[in-house]
């Protein structure tokens, strides 16, 4: 299939806009229920919807070895990353917690380059750059306040950025919708049996308990948001490398910020807001430039008389 770049960034927007709504509704019910359970429930909401989907449209959910074996280790780093994600939320507030993992952009862009043998040029190093600048003028950590929990978001950004490379490696072989059925099967395989292991333990953030109606209808948010999110997400590494992309990611930034200053009414201080014109700029400015390398790129492909 061939890369169509600007498709891929666009997509890549819809889930740097989603995802931060996801996150806001998992930090909301966080401290409300365990966290096996709430990831477990994001990935049953995943199944239920897209298996049947499947069944109905005739998409087949059989894959050849390889990429069962790519998809089970994706599947695996999605539920740590999510996990861990999910963690963070509970300590820190939501801006912060997506600010500190977006050293992922940077290190997707040398995965990108370095395992996917990608073209990483001058302008997409520097306009990286300048947003992991930004990122740190939004970050503003405090360790000696935090603590340990701090350090969460780093991890996720490690694992989303594998997750993402082992993404980009079967999503032009695999059709989106069924390779997100199968990772949701996949993933409660894992997760039911672990909790059923979990009963009777007194394992807070492992056993189980009932959920009242208004929880399940903001975990049934979250996950359907969720699961789009990854959908978009997963088309986007379909249409365009891991290095094209990387920079848009930054964006999800800002949204986060204005998500959290809505439903928790935490809003960045002046640097911070310094740091989200820094990130969107450089963001814009990537956006800008792969539009006149394509517009290059047509313009040299078209025959002259």
């Amino acid at each position: 299939m061939t890369d169509k770049p600007l498709l891929g960034m666009a997509l890549m927007m819809g889930f740097c806009l989603i995802a931060p709504l996801a996150d806001g509704l998992a930090k909301l019910v966080g401290d409300q229920i365990p966290l096996l359970q709430l990831i477990a429930a994001r990935f049953a909401l995943q199944a239920v919807c897209l298996v049947p989907f499947c069944l109905a449209t005739g998409r087949s959910l059989r894959m050849a070895r390889r990429e069962t074996l790519l998809t089970g280790l994706r599947t695996a780093l999605h539920i740590l990353g999510i996990g861990m994600m999910f963690l963070s939320l509970r300590y820190l507030e939501l801006a912060d917690a997506i600010a500190i993992a977006f050293v992922m952009p940077f290190i997707m862009l040398l995965l990108g380059r370095f395992v996917l043998n990608e073209q990483v040029g001058p302008w997409r190093l520097g306009g990286c750059a300048v947003g992991f600048v930004g990122t740190l003028m939004v970050v503003q950590p405090s360790f000696a306040e935090v603590g340990a929990p701090a350090l969460l978001p780093v991890g996720v950004a490690l694992v989303f950025a594998l997750f993402m490379l082992v993404t980009r490696l079967i999503a032009k072989a695999l059709d989106p919708i069924a390779m997100q059925a199968v990772s949701g099967t996949m993933a409660l395989g894992v997760l039911l049996p672990l909790m059923a292991l979990s009963l009777g333990t007194g394992w807070a953030e492992l056993e189980p308990r009932p959920m009242s109606t208004s929880l399940w209808t903001v975990v049934i948010v979250m996950g359907v948001l969720g699961m789009i999110g990854h959908l978009m997400m997963s088309w986007a590494l379909r249409y365009a490398p891991a290095a094209t992309l990387a920079p848009m990611q930054y964006l999800e930034i800002p949204f986060a910020a204005l998500v959290g200053w809505v439903m928790f009414h935490d809003f960045p201080d002046g640097l911070a807001l310094a740091g989200i014109g820094v990130v969107l700029a450089a963001g814009l400015f990537n956006v800008w430039r792969e539009q006149q390398v394509q517009a290059a790129q047509r313009s040299s492909a078209t025959p002259t008389a």
